[in-house]
């Protein structure tokens, strides 16, 4: 027999479970936020607003774009593991904040497995090997035979010290067994300068900054990043073509604080998944050479996971430090 704290007890739980379906079918009922751990007018930025934008069309209630910025990717997120988790405060998770971070610093104040959980993918943009005009390596192939010719003479230029361009370096030099100089920028507009003067050759940048630099002729595309060639750059290879399983990409999706209610997360992503297929939004992001990223919601924790596992792998073999 149940005593009467027993069964109040049982009562609020199934009042608990009774409530979740109800709260999910009114959300929102008032202004969601995204937390965008980046300035505004960059990438996270500007994928966020157009997400956003069409959220806000579907779910008829207002997405705001709040742009927490401080100590790279750490304050946003940090802000957003520590919201309610009740659905209107969500966060843009990209490679940096997600799978990076817990490789490049010892102490983190947040857990991507332990203090979020995915609400789904938005995005994914590859990065690009570009050289100078007269760089003499014309392919991966002839880039790999000069590095192993001339160890550690050829310099590569990166955004900055444990960057996405500099994290392409690193696991290009560990699956080819090649040596090469890391020369660290601060941001890709002053690398750029010496990539098209060829002091500093060779660059792993994101398609997207690139693509203006490529078509001006002022560099070079020796291969993409992704899984595929991009629909941008057709004609351009990937890396894996000439080194099997090479793959980086920055990817972008949304994630909700831990314990937000999974009707409401099931919601989202359905939305989110809506979204993204939508043909203007997939239509702005192929302008950013980006690709349109829908994956299942069973499959996300997994592939972040992988990545955390992959990315700490590099940073440990490639000595990268944050200082």
């Amino acid at each position: 027999m149940f005593n009467r704290f027993q069964a109040v007890a049982l009562a609020a739980a199934l009042a608990g479970l009774a409530a979740a379906p109800a709260a999910a079918q009114d959300y929102p009922s008032r202004n969601v936020t995204i937390i965008v751990p980046q300035p505004p007018g960059g990438g996270t930025d500007i994928i966020s607003r157009i997400v956003g934008a069409q959220l806000q069309t579907q779910l008829k209630q207002t997405f705001v774009i709040d742009n927490r910025t401080g100590a790279g990717t750490i304050v946003g997120t940090v802000a957003a593991a520590n919201a309610q988790p009740d659905g209107y405060t969500l966060l843009t998770g990209l490679n940096a904040n997600m799978a990076v971070n817990s490789a490049l610093y010892d102490k983190l104040a947040y857990d991507t497995i332990r203090d979020f959980t995915p609400v789904g993918m938005m995005a994914e943009f590859p990065f690009v090997l570009v050289v100078s005009k007269d760089f003499p390596a014309k392919s991966v192939k002839e880039l790999i035979d000069m590095a192993k010719a001339k160890p550690g003479e050829i310099n590569v230029a990166s955004a900055g010290n444990g960057s996405g361009q500099h994290l392409s370096l690193e696991l290009f030099k560990l699956m080819t067994g090649t040596s090469m100089t890391h020369i660290p920028y601060r941001g890709a507009s002053p690398a750029y300068t010496d990539v098209i003067s060829g002091r500093t050759p060779v660059f792993f940048d994101n398609l997207s900054s690139a693509l203006g630099q490529i078509k001006s002729g002022t560099v070079r595309a020796l291969a993409v990043t992704g899984k595929e060639r991009s629909p941008a750059l057709p004609d351009v290879p990937t890396v894996a073509e000439t080194v099997p399983g090479f793959q980086n990409y920055v990817w972008f999706g949304l994630w909700a604080p831990k314990k937000t209610p999974q009707p409401i997360i099931e919601k989202l992503h359905a939305e989110l998944k809506k979204a993204v297929a939508d043909p203007e939004v997939a239509k702005r992001i192929a302008a950013d050479a980006g690709v349109p990223m829908s994956t299942p919601l069973n499959e996300i924790e997994p592939m972040v996971k992988a990545e955390i596992a992959k990315w700490s792998d590099v940073v440990k073999r490639a000595s990268i430090k944050i200082e």
